[in-house]
């Protein structure tokens, strides 16, 4: 016979509704109890109907995850499983499922989320992008359904929870580690000027320059896809300049990777023939060789937070918006050396 949520209680000694309550996870049931009750469960072979619940709750405990592009793309870049892995980690412990959606186009991934809005299918959204003028926020607003960015909108700032790191100060920073070594022609590796973090990025590699009285010249300023064959046109155009660049920053250590490897190819050393700031410090970084001077920009907190400011949103009646600034921290290594 299957074991029902009396079974459990009797075993565990509380009252079903305290069983309901750990399911739940309800944080008014002390941990003591928990284990105790979720011990019960497992000895009896007892399994949630978490279908019922829902029906029940008018829940469906699964949040959604938009991907800026199509997966095969996305899942190139390290940045994605780290911050869907913070974005797991939160969501585990408030017994969600999380579903993923992406699409070829724009259009696609727009259609997906107004579906699953739309038939209920989801309790909240995280925007794992932020893009200018973009449609599936713009309609998340206007619904009124809970979600969160990771990535500072380009508009409605003040009506819209997100998660993100102070990017201008990022790239001032590793903007300014070139400039202390005594580089001069420093060039700028970013990705699509319709993503806001590309537009901060490149705001704090100007500023870094302007109050070091450097020229900014356009042609050191290249924009590409985060993937290695983006890093590799990149340092292939800056290279053939009739000066070209003696310092990079790069917004992203998958570009960053394709950049060292062309390099090499090219006769090129990193560190004695130019040097390398670069973004994310992820695995790239370390595996690169020489190893990449990188900023860490807590890609798993940033899952981690937009997760919980989202869970917060499901679980309050009224919610103001917020902005999280998770902090930055530029991680020295082999790829900068002197001018």
């Amino acid at each position: 016979m299957t074991p029902t949520i009396k079974d459990v209680a009797k075993l565990a000694n509380v009252s079903p509704s305290t069983v309901s309550r750990v399911i739940a996870n309800n944080p008014r049931i002390s941990e003591k109890t928990k284990v105790i009750v979720r011990e019960a469960m497992q000895d009896l072979g007892y399994h949630p109907n978490y279908t019922a619940r829902s029906l029940v709750s008018k829940s469906t405990e699964t949040i959604g995850l938009i991907m800026p592009s199509s997966g095969n793309k996305v899942f190139q870049n390290p940045f994605f499983p780290e911050v869907i892995r913070g974005i797991s980690t939160k969501s585990h412990e408030n017994q969600y499922g999380i579903y993923m959606t992406t699409g070829n186009t724009k259009e696609e991934i727009y259609n997906g989320i107004y579906d699953m809005v739309q038939g209920h299918r989801l309790d909240g959204l995280i925007l794992l992008y932020s893009e200018v003028n973009d449609q599936i926020m713009n309609y998340l607003l206007e619904q009124d359904f809970p979600f969160t960015v990771i990535g500072k909108p380009y508009e409605n700032e003040e009506l819209i929870t997100y998660v993100d790191n102070n990017n201008v100060q990022a790239s001032l920073e590793a903007t300014n580690h070139l400039i202390n070594l005594g580089h001069e022609r420093i060039a700028f590796v970013g990705g699509g000027l319709d993503l806001v973090v590309t537009i901060d990025r490149l705001n704090g590699y100007e500023r870094a320059l302007e109050h070091a009285n450097l020229e900014k010249c356009k042609d050191y300023v290249v924009h590409q896809e985060f993937l290695q064959e983006g890093g590799r046109e990149a340092i292939k155009e800056l290279m053939s300049l009739e000066s070209p660049p003696t310092g990079l920053v790069v917004t992203d250590d998958v570009l960053a990777f394709g950049i060292v490897n062309t390099l090499e190819h090219m006769g090129l050393k990193v560190k004695q023939d130019i040097s390398i700031v670069s973004f994310n410090n992820v695995i790239f970084s370390e595996l690169s060789n020489p190893a990449l001077t990188s900023v860490d920009i807590n890609i798993f907190q940033l899952g981690y937070e937009a997760a919980n400011s989202l869970f917060e949103q499901i679980n309050s009646a009224s919610h103001t918006p917020k902005k999280i600034t998770v902090p930055h921290e530029l991680v020295l290594r082999e790829s900068c050396g002197e001018a």
